[in-house]
């Protein structure tokens, strides 16, 4: 049993790295199919998974599509009982749904204002103050999610789960421009970033080159963590 999913640049597509974070961390196999967000054919490549707009997009053996991230983890966790997709505690589970939710539907300025790009990291980028806001939200739930759990460090609900997924792209968010955080907060996106399956993801993206490169800052860059040249 083979899932297609259908991706956008792994360089820059956010949501594009929770869908496969969703089947690469939990062993669920599958297929990556691209998309050209930045070719010009993005609506001819998705027409055959109409009314799918978006990716990622998830197409199930049995042809099945399914669009959008929370349905597509939903579904996965329903197919995949055993796979700890979500945290077997009710109240844990409950928790974590809540969270993704929040992901998927708010942080409008921090998603506007910081796109994910996974090439380097900016020296002296300055946040909105509702970017700030957002960032507090954001520390203000981990925090819930981690008093709900009773862990310190790690991933939030003590297991890797779907709410770790995602918030792996607001970690390369936050590390990428050198947000202000917590340092607990600094220490669980370092753990979400230091991790293979997201290695294996940049370094796929580091595969295709970009001129010009999309969302440039007029800001020094330095490597991204681990890394000892900028990626392009």
């Amino acid at each position: 049993m083979t899932y297609d999913l259908f991706i956008g640049d792994r360089m820059f597509s956010s949501w594009s790295l929770r869908g496969w974070l969703m089947l690469e961390k939990f062993g669920l196999p599958h297929r990556i199919h691209m998309i050209g967000l930045y070719t010009g054919k993005m609506a001819q490549d998705m027409a055959p998974l109409a009314p799918a707009r978006l990716v990622p997009v998830l197409r199930l053996p049995d042809g099945t599509v399914v669009g959008e991230s929370l349905a597509i983890a939903e579904t996965l966790a329903e197919r995949h009982p055993g796979a700890g997709l979500w945290p077997a505690d009710p109240a844990l589970r409950a928790t974590a749904r809540w969270l993704c939710a929040e992901m998927a539907t708010g942080f409008l300025a921090l998603r506007a204002e910081c796109p994910m790009q996974l090439a380097h990291c900016f020296d002296g980028f300055r946040p909105s103050p509702e970017t700030r806001a957002d960032l507090e939200r954001i520390e203000t739930l981990w925090g819930h999610a981690r008093a709900a759990s009773g862990t310190r460090t790690g991933p939030l609900f003590g297991a890797y789960s779907l709410a770790d997924a995602f918030y792996a792209p607001v970690a390369a968010r936050i590390v990428g421009y050198g947000l202000p955080v917590s340092d607990t907060g600094r220490a669980y996106c370092d753990a979400l970033l230091d991790d293979p399956a997201i290695h294996r993801w940049r370094a796929a993206a580091g595969e295709v080159r970009y001129d010009p490169f999309p969302y440039s800052q007029d800001l020094p860059v330095r490597p991204w963590p681990g890394d000892t040249v900028e990626t392009r």
